[in-house]
Protein backbone atom coordinates (compact mmCIF):
# COMPACT_ATOMS: atom_id res chain seq x y z
CA UNK A 1 0.00 0.00 0.00
CA UNK A 2 1.25 3.50 -0.81
CA UNK A 3 2.26 5.90 1.96
CA UNK A 4 -0.47 7.97 3.55
CA UNK A 5 -0.82 11.48 2.14
CA UNK A 6 -3.45 13.96 3.21
CA UNK A 7 -5.67 15.94 0.85
CA UNK A 8 -5.34 19.66 1.59
CA UNK A 9 -9.07 19.89 2.15
CA UNK A 10 -8.69 17.41 5.03
CA UNK A 11 -5.61 18.82 6.75
CA UNK A 12 -7.82 20.48 9.36
CA UNK A 13 -9.21 17.06 10.23
CA UNK A 14 -5.87 15.38 10.83
CA UNK A 15 -4.64 18.34 12.90
CA UNK A 16 -7.22 17.69 15.62
CA UNK A 17 -6.01 16.50 19.01
CA UNK A 18 -7.59 14.57 21.86
CA UNK A 19 -8.70 16.26 25.06
CA UNK A 20 -5.19 16.18 26.45
CA UNK A 21 -3.98 18.11 23.43
CA UNK A 22 -1.06 15.71 23.06
CA UNK A 23 -2.42 12.86 20.94
CA UNK A 24 -4.32 12.58 17.67
CA UNK A 25 -8.01 13.21 18.09
CA UNK A 26 -10.86 10.96 17.03
CA UNK A 27 -11.49 13.07 13.93
CA UNK A 28 -7.91 12.56 12.76
CA UNK A 29 -8.07 8.84 13.46
CA UNK A 30 -11.36 8.53 11.63
CA UNK A 31 -9.89 10.23 8.56
CA UNK A 32 -6.97 7.77 8.58
CA UNK A 33 -9.38 4.84 8.86
CA UNK A 34 -11.41 6.13 5.93
CA UNK A 35 -8.22 6.58 3.90
CA UNK A 36 -7.23 2.97 4.53
CA UNK A 37 -10.64 1.71 3.39
CA UNK A 38 -10.39 3.81 0.24
CA UNK A 39 -7.10 2.08 -0.59
CA UNK A 40 -8.17 -1.43 0.36
CA UNK A 41 -11.50 -1.34 -1.46
CA UNK A 42 -10.44 0.99 -4.29
CA UNK A 43 -13.43 3.19 -3.54
CA UNK A 44 -13.50 6.86 -2.63
CA UNK A 45 -15.89 7.97 0.09
CA UNK A 46 -18.21 10.58 -1.36
CA UNK A 47 -19.82 13.38 0.59
CA UNK A 48 -22.55 15.62 -0.74
CA UNK A 49 -24.84 18.23 0.74
CA UNK A 50 -26.83 21.14 -0.57
CA UNK A 51 -23.97 23.41 0.52
CA UNK A 52 -21.32 21.46 -1.40
CA UNK A 53 -23.62 21.20 -4.42
CA UNK A 54 -24.01 24.95 -4.53
CA UNK A 55 -20.28 25.44 -4.04
CA UNK A 56 -19.38 23.14 -6.91
CA UNK A 57 -21.95 24.56 -9.30
CA UNK A 58 -21.16 28.21 -8.56
CA UNK A 59 -17.37 27.90 -8.52
CA UNK A 60 -16.67 29.21 -12.04
CA UNK A 61 -19.08 32.13 -11.65
CA UNK A 62 -17.51 32.99 -8.31
CA UNK A 63 -14.05 33.15 -9.87
CA UNK A 64 -15.40 35.51 -12.56
CA UNK A 65 -17.17 37.62 -9.93
CA UNK A 66 -13.98 37.93 -7.86
CA UNK A 67 -11.93 38.85 -10.93
CA UNK A 68 -14.47 41.47 -12.06
CA UNK A 69 -14.79 42.98 -8.59
CA UNK A 70 -11.04 43.55 -8.27
CA UNK A 71 -10.45 44.37 -11.95
CA UNK A 72 -8.17 41.40 -12.53
CA UNK A 73 -9.35 40.58 -16.02
CA UNK A 74 -9.90 36.90 -16.73
CA UNK A 75 -8.81 34.38 -14.12
CA UNK A 76 -8.53 30.77 -15.15
CA UNK A 77 -9.57 28.02 -12.80
CA UNK A 78 -6.60 25.84 -11.95
CA UNK A 79 -6.92 22.23 -13.10
CA UNK A 80 -3.42 21.13 -12.11
CA UNK A 81 -3.13 18.51 -9.39
CA UNK A 82 -0.25 19.09 -6.99
CA UNK A 83 1.50 16.56 -4.79
CA UNK A 84 4.55 16.32 -2.55
CA UNK A 85 5.75 13.68 -0.10
CA UNK A 86 3.07 14.57 2.45
CA UNK A 87 -0.01 16.18 0.92
CA UNK A 88 -2.03 16.55 -2.29
CA UNK A 89 -4.40 19.17 -3.63
CA UNK A 90 -5.83 21.28 -6.43
CA UNK A 91 -6.15 25.01 -5.56
CA UNK A 92 -8.89 26.99 -7.27
CA UNK A 93 -6.60 29.68 -8.72
CA UNK A 94 -2.79 29.79 -8.83
CA UNK A 95 -1.18 33.16 -9.56
CA UNK A 96 2.53 34.03 -9.69
CA UNK A 97 2.59 35.47 -6.17
CA UNK A 98 -0.34 33.84 -4.38
CA UNK A 99 -3.10 31.28 -4.49
CA UNK A 100 -6.84 31.92 -4.25
CA UNK A 101 -9.48 29.56 -2.94
CA UNK A 102 -13.17 30.40 -3.09
CA UNK A 103 -16.02 29.29 -0.83
CA UNK A 104 -19.66 29.85 -1.75
CA UNK A 105 -21.85 30.61 1.24
CA UNK A 106 -25.18 28.80 1.30
CA UNK A 107 -27.11 31.98 2.10
CA UNK A 108 -26.68 35.48 3.50
CA UNK A 109 -26.90 34.17 7.06
CA UNK A 110 -23.86 31.90 6.64
CA UNK A 111 -21.92 34.56 4.73
CA UNK A 112 -19.19 35.95 7.08
CA UNK A 113 -19.97 39.62 6.48
CA UNK A 114 -18.80 40.83 9.90
CA UNK A 115 -16.00 38.34 10.61
CA UNK A 116 -12.49 39.66 11.06
CA UNK A 117 -10.97 36.20 11.24
CA UNK A 118 -11.54 33.10 9.12
CA UNK A 119 -14.71 31.52 10.53
CA UNK A 120 -13.59 27.98 9.70
CA UNK A 121 -9.97 27.37 10.69
CA UNK A 122 -9.88 24.19 8.58
CA UNK A 123 -9.75 26.46 5.54
CA UNK A 124 -6.59 28.15 6.79
CA UNK A 125 -4.94 24.73 7.09
CA UNK A 126 -6.14 23.93 3.58
CA UNK A 127 -4.58 27.05 2.11
CA UNK A 128 -1.33 26.57 4.02
CA UNK A 129 -1.18 23.23 2.25
CA UNK A 130 -1.82 24.83 -1.12
CA UNK A 131 0.92 27.40 -0.54
CA UNK A 132 3.32 24.61 0.38
CA UNK A 133 2.44 22.60 -2.74
CA UNK A 134 2.71 25.55 -5.11
CA UNK A 135 5.64 27.38 -3.51
CA UNK A 136 3.54 30.51 -3.04
CA UNK A 137 4.02 32.79 -0.05
CA UNK A 138 0.55 34.32 0.18
CA UNK A 139 -3.05 33.18 -0.02
CA UNK A 140 -6.52 34.65 -0.26
CA UNK A 141 -9.56 32.84 1.05
CA UNK A 142 -12.56 34.36 -0.68
CA UNK A 143 -16.17 33.92 0.43
CA UNK A 144 -18.77 34.72 -2.23
CA UNK A 145 -22.53 35.05 -1.84
CA UNK A 146 -23.82 33.71 -5.14
CA UNK A 147 -27.34 33.19 -6.44
CA UNK A 148 -28.50 29.68 -5.60
CA UNK A 149 -29.01 27.51 -8.70
CA UNK A 150 -32.67 27.14 -9.68
CA UNK A 151 -32.88 23.40 -9.09
CA UNK A 152 -31.62 23.82 -5.50
CA UNK A 153 -34.17 26.55 -4.89
CA UNK A 154 -36.83 24.22 -6.23
CA UNK A 155 -35.71 21.47 -3.86
CA UNK A 156 -35.88 23.77 -0.85
CA UNK A 157 -39.35 24.97 -1.81
CA UNK A 158 -40.54 21.41 -2.51
CA UNK A 159 -39.35 20.09 0.85
CA UNK A 160 -40.99 23.03 2.63
CA UNK A 161 -44.28 22.38 0.84
CA UNK A 162 -44.20 18.66 1.69
CA UNK A 163 -43.41 19.39 5.32
CA UNK A 164 -46.30 21.82 5.54
CA UNK A 165 -49.08 19.71 4.02
CA UNK A 166 -49.03 20.74 0.36
CA UNK A 167 -49.76 17.95 -2.15
CA UNK A 168 -47.50 19.60 -4.71
CA UNK A 169 -45.16 22.54 -4.83
CA UNK A 170 -46.93 25.87 -4.70
CA UNK A 171 -45.42 28.32 -7.22
CA UNK A 172 -46.02 31.33 -5.00
CA UNK A 173 -43.93 29.64 -2.33
CA UNK A 174 -41.27 28.80 -4.91
CA UNK A 175 -41.00 32.47 -5.87
CA UNK A 176 -40.64 33.44 -2.23
CA UNK A 177 -37.77 31.00 -1.89
CA UNK A 178 -36.24 32.31 -5.11
CA UNK A 179 -36.36 35.89 -3.80
CA UNK A 180 -34.76 34.75 -0.55
CA UNK A 181 -32.00 32.69 -2.18
CA UNK A 182 -30.86 35.06 -4.96
CA UNK A 183 -29.07 38.36 -4.54
CA UNK A 184 -29.17 40.20 -7.86
CA UNK A 185 -30.11 43.52 -6.23
CA UNK A 186 -27.52 43.23 -3.46
CA UNK A 187 -24.46 45.51 -3.84
CA UNK A 188 -21.33 43.64 -4.88
CA UNK A 189 -19.40 44.68 -1.77
CA UNK A 190 -21.94 42.81 0.35
CA UNK A 191 -21.37 39.59 -1.60
CA UNK A 192 -17.62 39.16 -1.26
CA UNK A 193 -15.32 38.77 1.73
CA UNK A 194 -11.57 38.25 1.44
CA UNK A 195 -9.25 36.89 4.12
CA UNK A 196 -5.58 37.31 3.18
CA UNK A 197 -2.73 35.66 5.03
CA UNK A 198 0.86 34.54 4.56
CA UNK A 199 2.58 31.19 4.46
CA UNK A 200 3.43 29.98 7.94
CA UNK A 201 6.44 27.68 8.09
CA UNK A 202 5.57 26.55 11.61
CA UNK A 203 2.16 25.38 10.42
CA UNK A 204 3.74 23.58 7.48
CA UNK A 205 6.17 21.86 9.82
CA UNK A 206 3.23 20.85 12.02
CA UNK A 207 1.47 19.35 8.98
CA UNK A 208 4.56 17.29 8.14
CA UNK A 209 4.79 16.00 11.70
CA UNK A 210 1.11 15.12 11.80
CA UNK A 211 1.24 13.26 8.48
CA UNK A 212 4.11 11.16 9.87
CA UNK A 213 2.03 10.46 12.96
CA UNK A 214 -0.90 9.48 10.75
CA UNK A 215 1.36 7.05 8.91
CA UNK A 216 2.27 5.42 12.21
CA UNK A 217 -1.42 5.07 13.07
CA UNK A 218 -2.18 3.67 9.61
CA UNK A 219 0.59 1.08 9.98
CA UNK A 220 -0.76 0.08 13.40
CA UNK A 221 -4.20 -0.52 11.92
CA UNK A 222 -2.81 -2.46 8.97
CA UNK A 223 -0.85 -4.67 11.35
CA UNK A 224 -4.04 -5.50 13.21
CA UNK A 225 -5.65 -6.80 10.03
CA UNK A 226 -2.41 -8.54 9.05
CA UNK A 227 -1.59 -6.59 5.91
Amino acid sequence: MKDFKCRCSAIGQIMTNDRSGKQMGKTAQSYCETWIKEQLYNSKKEFSSKQTQKGNECEDNSIDFFADYFGLGMLMKNEQYYENDFITGTPDVVLPEHIIDLKNSWDCFTFPLFDNEIPNKDYEWQLQGYMWLTGRMNAKLVYVLSDTPAHLIEKEAYYWCKANGYDEMDMDIYHKFAERMTYKDTPANLKIKVFAFARDEEKIKAIQERVLLCREYVNELLTKIKL
